[in-house]
């Protein structure tokens, strides 16, 4: 792997912020933004050798700054959401930033996306670090976070996530690409694999309810594979309240997903050491053009968003989302391409 680096812009802040690109001895290549340790382009090819941007993204700093759907960014100290922005730890109630209603969501009003990270590259890979301050968005505890970024021969990109922490505090953190195998147009065609029985019960709020629901005879069983189009179109009160999926999967092994698009032939496999992953169908994305023109909207891309499950400190029984001082965080996520 190659590391190129260009200036992208430049933040609200002054801050330079540089556009580190990947590439592999294939000519497969990403795009990695210091602003957010954000993922802005990862071209793989297609069946026929072309080669096809998976993943949305902006061409200016100020888009990142100012639009909202967290494209390619890196989410923490937690992602998804925190019912009533609070949670009680040691008999102590944390009050965190309301950013999503009454709700506190992807880590709050300023949260790891929308800060520049320290890069080097060490050990075959793009790291990107920063520490977050004791009180950072109400979270307790200074937090040193690391986030690398590799791209194999294989055509796979590797995703590392490290964190120590000098008091307890909560940690989930994950990445939140668009993926659009098509390289445009909406994603209703793509074959879906997940391999999970159960998935998280969500309230109107998009909070899970702490139900555990089986997947059987619902458009939540994609463990043979199906087409996202028609699991969608399928009568149920879950994707009604989203307008399409926004949920957590509860994932029965490390091999969490696969992608296949039949326009292009392309697959994306996904592998993690996470229990649970957030399937968002773009319900609620914003029309409007990214990168070289592309058009957004809904359903135009999709996100698997590897994490503990969402509001884990409020919810007795599910994953512990905690870091105690002396322990050190690793989780990796992968998101390997191949062609069919």
């Amino acid at each position: 792997m190659t590391v190129n680096t260009r200036l992208f812009g430049t933040t609200k802040y002054g801050e330079a912020v540089t556009a580190y690109e990947l590439v592999n001895a294939h000519g497969a290549r990403a795009v990695v933004l210091d602003y957010g340790a954000t993922v802005q382009s990862l071209v793989v090819p297609d069946a026929a050798g072309a080669a096809v941007d998976v993943v949305l993204g902006y061409d200016t700093v100020a888009e990142y700054e100012e639009n909202g759907g967290y494209l390619g960014a890196t989410i923490g100290r937690v992602g998804n959401r925190i019912a009533g922005a609070r949670f009680s730890l040691g008999g102590r109630e944390y009050v965190l930033a309301k950013n999503d209603g009454e709700n506190h969501l992807h880590g709050g009003a300023r949260g790891f996306d929308k800060f520049v990270w320290a890069a080097e590259e060490k050990g075959g890979a793009l790291v990107f670090s920063r520490r977050s301050p004791d009180g950072e968005e109400g979270y307790p505890g200074a937090l040193d976070v690391s986030v690398s970024f590799t791209l194999t021969d294989e055509n796979a990109l590797v995703i590392a996530y490290d964190a120590d922490t000098d008091a307890v505090t909560p940690v989930s953190l994950t990445n939140h690409s668009y993926f659009n195998l098509n390289g445009g147009g909406d994603i209703l065609g793509h074959r879906l694999t997940l391999n999970a029985e159960r998935f998280c019960e969500g309230s109107p709020a998009c909070l899970p309810t702490g139900r555990l629901a089986d997947v059987s005879g619902t458009p939540f069983d994609f463990r043979a594979g199906r087409v996202l189009g028609e699991a969608m179109a399928e009568e149920n009160a879950q994707t009604a309240l989203f307008g399409g999926f926004d949920h957590n999967f509860v994932l029965s092994g490390s091999h969490a997903a696969e992608v296949y698009s039949p326009a292009t032939g392309i697959v994306m496999d996904v592998c993690t050491t996470l229990p649970g992953v957030q399937l968002y169908t773009a319900n609620s994305l914003d029309e409007r053009a990214g990168k070289n023109g592309t058009r957004m909207g809904p359903h135009g891309a999709l996100c698997l968003e590897t994490q503990v499950f969402p509001d884990g400190m409020n919810h007795y029984g599910f994953p512990s989302p905690l870091l105690h001082p002396g322990e050190h965080l690793h989780t990796e996520t992968v998101y390997a391409f191949s062609v069919r």
